[in-house]
C-alpha cells in the first residue's frame, strides 16, 4: 500500500505549546518580535508622528488601533518564513522568482534605508546638541561610528541584549504624553472614529506616511532574517521544514513575541500623536519643521521634563533603530547574492555584509552634510516606504503560501486574510497618493 502524504499541520489549532514551553516566561519569548516592535517607532516614525499630530490633532488617533492587527499579522508571517525556512526574505525570494523585480525591490529597499538612516542620525545629533550642547555634525558622526563598531565588532547574542535594554526609551513617550493636559474625550472619540478633516491631498500623504512607517519593508526582511539568526544560535533547534516537532513550540513563542512586539509599537505611536495633538496643535503650531522645533516648542508648552523626555527618546529609539535600517539591507542583499550574513559572523567570515552596514550608515551621514532638511527627509522616507511595501507584501504572501518554501505550515486562513488585506491596503494608500495625494 503506497504511504500516505504527510497531513498540512494546522497549528493554530493547537491546544497550546508542549509543557516545557509553556513554563517559560513571556519575557523569555520576547526576542525577534519585540526588537522590530521597537525599532519601528525609530526617529523615522517619531517625526511623522508628531507631523500628523501637530497637524490634525487627534483626528489621526485612529490609525494605531486600525493599523494593529495588519501590522501585527504581517510581522508574524516574515517571522514564520524565516523560522520555517531557515532562510530570509530575500534568501526564499532568490530561490523562487524572477532575479530582475528582486534586483529591483532589494534596490528601492537599500535606497529607502539609507534616506532613514541618514535622516535618524541627524535628529539623534540635533537632540543631542538640545541635551548637552556641541555641533549637531559631531554628535551625529559619534553615533554613526558608534553603531557601525557595535554590529561589527559585537556578537550579535551580546549586542542583541543591549538593543532589548534600549526598548525601554519607547516608554519616555507614554510618560510625556501623561505630563501635559490631555482632552481625553477627545482623544478617545478619535481613537475609535477615523477622522482626515482638512485638506484631502495633505491628509492622503499624510496617512500613507503614517502607514509607510508603520508597516515598513526593512521590517518584514529584519525579523524573518533574527528568526533564522536565533535559530542557528540555539542548540538543538532547526528550521521547522526539518524539525516540525518543534514547530507548536516555536510558532506559540512567535505570536507571542510578534503581538506583544507590535501592541508596544502602536502603543507608542498613539501617544507621540497624543502629546503633539494636545501641545503643538492646541497651540497652534501645525508644521513640525525639525527636531529642534518638536522639542523646543514642547519646553515652554509642557515644561522642562516633557522636553527632556521626549528629546531623550529621540536618541534612545535611533540607537535601537540604526542597526535595523543597516541591518536589514544588508541581510537582504547578502542572501539575495549568497554571501555569508548574520551578526553572530566574525567580520572576516562576512566581508560583504558587514560591507553593507558600513558602507549604508556612512552614506546616510553623508546626508547631513548636505542642506536636506532631516525632518523632511524622514517623513518622504516614510511615505516611499509606504508606496514600495504593497509589491514587497505580495512576494512575502506568494512565498509564505508556497509548499516549496514552507512545507506542511502554509499559512493559516487567518493569516491569509489579514496578510492580504495588509496588502491590499498599502495598495490602495499608494494610488490614493498617486491620484489625490500626488
Amino acid at each position: 500500500m503506497p504511504a500516505l502524504p504527510p497531513a498540512r499541520v494546522h497549528i493554530d489549532a493547537q491546544a497550546g505549546p508542549p509543557e516545557p514551553e509553556q513554563k517559560k516566561s513571556i519575557l523569555a519569548m520576547l526576542g525577534p518580535g519585540l526588537l522590530t516592535g521597537a525599532a519601528d517607532d525609530d526617529p523615522s516614525a517619531i517625526a511623522t508622528y508628531t507631523q500628523v499630530g501637530a497637524a490634525y490633532g487627534y483626528g489621526f488617533l485612529w490609525t494605531s488601533l486600525f493599523a494593529y492587527p495588519l501590522m501585527a499579522a504581517t510581522q508574524e508571517i516574515a517571522a514564520r518564513v524565516g523560522r520555517v525556512s531557515g532562510r530570509g526574505l530575500a534568501g526564499n525570494m532568490r530561490r523562487y522568482y524572477p532575479r530582475p523585480v528582486l534586483y529591483v525591490m532589494v534596490s528601492v529597499l537599500l535606497v529607502a534605508n539609507i534616506i532613514q538612516l541618514g535622516a535618524d542620525i541627524g535628529v539623534m545629533g540635533a537632540s543631542f546638541k538640545l541635551i548637552v550642547g556641541g555641533p549637531t555634525i559631531l554628535w551625529s558622526v559619534m553615533f554613526a561610528t558608534v553603531s557601525i563598531v557595535a554590529q561589527v565588532f559585537v556578537p550579535y547574542s551580546r549586542y542583541v541584549t543591549w538593543l532589548k535594554w534600549l526598548t525601554l526609551t519607547l516608554f519616555t513617550y507614554v510618560a510625556t504624553a501623561l505630563a501635559v493636559h490631555v482632552d481625553w474625550g477627545a482623544a478617545l472619540h478619535n481613537t475609535v472614529i477615523p477622522n482626515l478633516s482638512g485638506n484631502m491631498k495633505e491628509a492622503i500623504v499624510a496617512l500613507v506616511a503614517v502607514l509607510g512607517t508603520t508597516i515598513s519593508p526593512y521590517l518584514f526582511f529584519w525579523q524573518a532574517s533574527l528568526e533564522v539568526e536565533d535559530t542557528e544560535a540555539a542548540p538543538g533547534e532547526e528550521p521547522l521544514k526539518k524539525a516540525p516537532q518543534q514547530a507548536p513550540a516555536q510558532i506559540h513563542r512567535i505570536k507571542v513575541d510578534t503581538y506583544l512586539g507590535m501592541a508596544v509599537s502602536e502603543i507608542i505611536a498613539f501617544f507621540i500623536i497624543l502629546t503633539a495633538a494636545a501641545t503643538l496643535h492646541a497651540s497652534g503650531v501645525k508644521n513640525v519643521e525639525s527636531a529642534a522645533t518638536a522639542a523646543q516648542a514642547l519646553k515652554p508648552l509642557a515644561g522642562v521634563f516633557a522636553f527632556g523626555l521626549f528629546t531623550v527618546g529621540i536618541v534612545g529609539t535611533g540607537l535601537l533603530a540604526i542597526p535595523v535600517l543597516a541591518g536589514s539591507g544588508a541581510y537582504a542583499l547578502g542572501e539575495l547574492f549568497r554571501w555569508p550574513v548574520g551578526l553572530e559572523r566574525k567580520p572576516l567570515d562576512a566581508r560583504g555584509f558587514y560591507a553593507v552596514i558600513a558602507v549604508s550608515t556612512v552614506v546616510g551621514l553623508g546626508i547631513n552634510f548636505t542642506s536636506i532638511n532631516p525632518i523632511q527627509a524622514l517623513y518622504w522616507a516614510a511615505v516611499l516606504n509606504g508606496l514600495i511595501a504593497a509589491p514587497i507584501m505580495a512576494m512575502m504572501m506568494l512565498a509564505a503560501n508556497n509548499p516549496k518554501v514552507m512545507g506542511q505550515f502554509t499559512l493559516s486562513r487567518r493569516l491569509k486574510w489579514f496578510g492580504w488585506s495588509a496588502t491590499a491596503c498599502m495598495l490602495a494608500a499608494a494610488i490614493a497618493f498617486f491620484v489625490v495625494g500626488g
